[in-house]
């Protein structure tokens, strides 16, 4: 059975993922994971976190995948520690010191490679495998052959697979251009996304001026891969017994991570949604276009997006529903207004339109015509907790 492995940047996103079918979830701490701007969670939330994902018989899992300074070992291995403590379900790592001093250190938790470790072989994976690991999260440079052969071939040990979210030019994700650049460095968690930025050329005889590389003048994000998006490729993986399926995106929105995980929870029970009515789905959150990446052999041109760093998805996030001492309410992300039409996504459910009330009630008693972020409202329809309320743009 292929498990649905969700990304979190916060507790509620945890809990979004729950709700729209994630079989197990993924966070990062305050400190040792490659998402040092996500949020991410204090040993506390992590502790409030494994006990709803247990307590609905979900597993979680922490990400201490950044390379450590010798210095650092000592405070990681004190967090490896807590974490077990609490019932964490596995650590994921990159690092090979990182795996043999937490084993050194008596810490008994299964341990996930990251994709970060470039794992592109079977001959890597049983090596991984030796050195006590669980799980492999194979590079995202292999095809989909290589990963079916992959699998087939260490049944021993769990294989997943990155299935949907934003991808690095970088191999594996190891880039350096963040450091050069901005002094940020992106193998410690403090990417600045210089390959989402707009590039130009300078000649040399004429310093100062700058020529785009594009003749439309639109200029030119020479790095800028499009979105993974593997939901084509969902059925045949399960199929060659890839274990998980993983998406990205600890900085992402909770209305990404909801609709996403939505979208994978559907394909994996069954649903027949064709090519169109997927891309449908996620051009509702901003992209920079979709691509399956390597998963047929190789990358090429139109695997990236050189005329702009990202497009503005169709809908608009404007509330969730959230529960609260009085019943569940809905807690404004965007301008809301009376009598406006709204789509609402419901978790593990289908999305329908309904019309807000108009005037809006809010939670304190005043009536309203508009309301922005930061209010709440009581609910107007009877709508299951986490669900989310939009408008297309």
């Amino acid at each position: 059975m292929t498990a649905l492995l969700a990304p979190a940047g916060n507790l509620e996103k945890l809990k979004v993922a729950v709700a729209y079918g994630a079989d197990e979830v993924y966070f990062g701490l305050e400190r040792f994971s490659l998402r040092a701007f996500a949020g991410n969670f204090s040993l506390d939330d992590a502790q409030t976190g494994l006990r709803h994902l247990h307590a609905h018989n979900k597993k979680g899992f922490a990400a201490l995948n950044i390379y450590p300074f010798e210095e650092e070992y000592a405070a990681l291995l004190d967090t490896a520690a807590a974490l077990a403590d609490m019932g964490v379900d596995a650590l994921i790592v990159s690092d090979l010191g990182v795996l043999k001093a937490i084993r050194e250190a008596g810490i008994r938790v299964p341990i996930h490679i990251s994709t970060q470790a470039n794992t592109l072989s079977l001959q890597a994976v049983r090596a991984w495998q030796e050195l006590g690991a669980q799980r492999i999260n194979l590079a995202r440079e292999l095809s989909f052959d290589r990963i079916a052969q992959i699998t087939a071939a260490a049944r021993e040990v769990e294989i997943e697979v990155f299935i949907h979210g934003a991808v690095c030019f970088s191999y594996s994700g190891r880039c350096a251009i963040s450091d050069w650049l901005t002094g940020r460095r992106a193998n410690r968690g403090e990417c600045t996304h210089p390959c989402r930025w707009e590039y130009a050329i300078t000649e040399k005889k004429r310093p100062g001026e700058t020529f785009s590389v594009a003749e439309d003048e639109r200029g030119l994000y020479l790095f800028n891969s499009r979105d993974l998006a593997l939901f084509s490729f969902a059925l045949p993986l399960m199929k060659a017994g890839v274990h998980a399926f993983k998406i990205e995106g600890r900085m992402k929105s909770t209305h990404y991570l909801a609709v996403v995980v939505s979208l994978y929870r559907r394909l994996m029970d069954g649903a027949q949604l064709d090519e169109t009515e997927a891309l449908a789905e996620l051009s509702r959150l901003r992209n920079r276009g979709f691509s399956t990446g390597f998963m047929k052999g190789t990358v090429t041109p139109e695997d990236y997006r050189f005329d702009s760093s990202e497009t503005a998805g169709i809908s608009r996030f404007l509330g969730i529903v959230l529960p609260s001492p009085e019943g569940p309410i809905i807690d404004v992300r965007n301008r809301m207004r009376g009598g406006d039409k709204v789509e609402i996504l419901v978790p593990r459910g289908p999305s329908f339109t309904a019309q807000l009330p108009d005037p809006l009630l809010r939670t304190d008693g005043e009536t309203t015509k508009e309301v922005h972020h930061g209010r709440q409202l009581v609910l107007p329809f009877d709508l299951p907790v986490f669900s989310i309320v939009r408008s297309r743009v």
